[in-house]
């Protein structure tokens, strides 16, 4: 398993770049302004990322607890981060909404890992969980920068307050999880697995905080996100790849949800956002296949091959493909949990053998 100081951690973002390129792009200065400024800081937060090492989680003393241990930030418009603290663990409910919606989140993130999988926090030792809100100025994104989460506020037309969709706040710290296990790196297939890994476990931290089972499930990923006159639903559809938003400002929803509509691409480093949803497609069809409760069958065969040691860092669709189907067949036998991932990659055209 690798550890927080055997690497530096990808930079990771949800809302993706080729979405923010069209945006900076538009005529309109109130449009383009915030994508622009969100572009300029992203590449900023990745420089940073690849110049300075991360520094080491202190260990926590005793056993890691049943609890997080969840601190808030407010950066008030800035873009230094921490921030000023604004919420600790046993702190009541603050007046700031966000503050509010990212501590629940946080918590909600929490709960799926320990209660489900028996995981403590990001890391497996009780890693603090922190993050800062009112990011930037009309910061259109949210990301993971190995440390901690970050959210903006939106432009407040196309993107609302990131602290909305719980299942952005899921997906971001399961880019820590990500890292603090198989390390995928951040780069054409491994790097679109990375992506979808995080969606799937943002849907099921959704899910299980809502008490969803597959049929009540949206199995999007960011509703709630979007303005009011956007044409979409979310930032992307596990169910639908391809269908989560045709916007004549935001563009056309480009991920394919089978391996015959592969993009191929040097941008979005190779694609990671756009190819994620044939991966994320083949989990929506195991876990519906399924039924029941996803993170129960489906995502403890994804959470085994995460977290089981086999995954490579450069680890292609194939690749893992193959793990899940072991994992299924290790954990469950020759069962319809076997046959659910051997149909479902099957059907997005993956390769299992």
């Amino acid at each position: 398993m690798t550890t927080n100081g055997g690497f530096e951690p990808v930079f990771c973002t949800i809302v993706p770049p080729h979405v923010l390129d069209k945006l900076a792009q538009h005529e309109d200065s109130a449009v383009a302004g915030p994508a622009r400024r969100t572009l300029e800081q992203d590449a900023l937060q990745r420089t940073r990322r690849r110049i300075t090492a991360v520094r080491s989680a202190v260990a926590p003393t005793g056993a890691p607890s049943d609890t997080p241990n969840r601190t808030v930030y407010d950066a008030h418009g800035a873009e230094t981060l921490p921030g000023r603290k604004v919420h600790a663990e046993h702190d009541g409910a603050a007046k700031d909404a966000s503050v509010n919606r990212a501590h629940a989140g946080l918590g909600a993130t929490f709960d799926l890992y320990l209660k489900v999988y028996g995981r403590h926090s990001i890391d497996d030792a009780g890693l603090p969980l922190l993050a800062t809100v009112h990011y930037g100025e009309k910061y259109d994104n949210a990301f993971w920068n190995g440390e901690q989460m970050v959210f903006g506020d939106g432009d407040g037309e196309l993107f609302l307050d990131f602290t909305i969709p719980v299942d952005v706040i899921g997906h971001e710290l399961t880019h820590g999880v990500t890292q603090y296990t198989a390390n995928l790196e951040y780069y054409g297939q491994s790097g679109a697995l990375n992506e979808s890994v995080s969606d799937v476990f943002g849907a099921l931290i959704k899910q299980y905080a809502l008490g969803q089972g597959t049929t009540q499930a949206d199995w999007l990923i960011g509703a709630g996100l979007l303005g009011p006159n956007v044409h979409g639903e979310a930032l992307r559809s596990m169910k639908a790849p391809g269908t989560a938003y045709d916007d004549p400002d935001l563009g056309k929803d480009p991920q394919p949800a089978t391996m015959d509509d592969y993009v191929r691409t040097s941008r979005d480093n190779g694609g990671v956002h756009i190819n994620s949803g044939i991966p994320n497609h083949a989990f929506y069809r195991v876990a519906t296949a399924l039924g029941g409760n996803a993170w129960e069958r489906a995502g403890q065969i994804w959470y085994d091959v995460l977290t089981g040691g086999e995954l490579a860092a450069d680890a292609q669709f194939t690749d893992f493909a193959r793990l899940t189907v072991a994992a299924a067949r290790a954990r469950y036998g020759e069962s319809e949990e076997h046959q659910a991932v051997l149909k479902a990659w099957e059907q997005v055209g993956v390769r299992t053998t």
